[in-house]
């Protein structure tokens, strides 16, 4: 699977939101090449798991509204 890329300003916020989190929860100060790395790990490693759960869902959701297309249509048949 093709790692995630993001753009410059996409990383720089997401590295400073890990930084926050280590800060905050951790009481940890995260440097910047160690979140950029941390990052990359993520993508890399576990990314491709919430990516597949967002693929999952949206599916779910198109079949839903499918489904509810269908009810619809049915509903506008005139009986004979």
């Amino acid at each position: 699977m093709k790692p995630i890329e993001f753009s410059k300003d996409e990383r720089a916020a997401a590295t400073g939101k890990l930084r926050d989190y280590f800060a905050r929860e951790l009481d940890q100060e995260l440097g910047l090449l160690p979140a950029e790395m941390l990052l990359d790990f993520i993508g890399k490693e576990i990314g491709g798991a919430f990516y597949n759960r967002g693929v999952h869902d949206a599916q779910q959701l198109v079949q839903q509204k499918a489904e509810d297309i269908v009810e619809a249509l049915y509903g506008l048949e005139r009986s004979r």
